[in-house]
């Protein structure tokens, strides 16, 4: 593979992550931009609070799609290059990454974006489904009993790496692959390090419709 084919697949992959899904969505429907109001981001959290469960929903579908075909069309340009030194599973991770970066640092939205969480799920998936499901279990588990959609994603993402470690996305875990699940898990504290602080004051926001594990009297 050349420096260039490889470079244009990252730039497509940033320019993936970078299309500015909640923003479009705040001002084509609601005439509002997502970051003028409640946490600033253009994430599906911040458009549910904002525009309700319907725009939420849509969003994150989309953020998710970003991440599993810059995934994807990473992981073509390998496919088409038999002479490639880069193994395939790099390709993918780092078609992974300029997704992620271009959803957090969006050059079409002024590099203010969300926090990475949607598109680096839809990443996970497509790299490997398995790994993806115990990430979920666990966004599912705190987000029942806590409603706190930033708590959960954290759990998430902190369970990455020990399900990577563990098997879940192939015995023995690919050092790449179990590389940037640390990382994608620092990445992901990292752009949730003010709710960070509102969760240990006790301030963060939870939604109480969806604890579905509280107990009922």
């Amino acid at each position: 593979m050349s420096i260039v084919k490889l470079a244009l697949g990252l730039l497509s992959a940033y320019l993936l992550g970078s299309f500015p899904t909640g923003v479009i969505v705040g001002k084509l429907f609601f005439h509002k931009d997502p970051r003028d109001g409640g946490s600033g981001a253009t994430g599906a959290t911040n458009i549910f609070r904002q525009f309700g469960a319907a725009a939420g929903i849509a969003v994150s579908a989309v953020d998710l799609a970003k991440g599993a075909l810059a995934v994807a069309l990473c992981s073509a340009l390998g496919s088409a290059s038999s002479d490639s030194l880069i193994p395939l599973i790099a390709l993918k991770i780092a078609g992974a990454l300029f997704a992620i970066l271009g959803h957090v640092y969006p050059v079409f939205a002024g590099f203010r974006g969300g926090k990475g969480v949607a598109t680096g799920a839809g990443a996970i998936l497509a790299i490997a489904p398995g790994a993806a499901l115990y990430s979920a279990a666990g966004f599912l588990l705190v987000l029942g009993a806590t409603g706190i959609v930033s708590a959960s994603s954290l759990a998430a993402a902190l369970i990455l790496p020990a399900a990577v470690a563990l098997g879940a996305a192939g015995s023995p875990p690919s050092p790449w692959f179990l590389g940037f699940s640390v990382i994608l898990a620092a990445f992901v504290v990292f752009t949730h390090r003010a709710n960070i602080g509102r969760i240990l004051k006790g301030k963060e926001k939870s939604f109480d419709k969806l604890k579905f594990l509280r107990r009922r009297r």
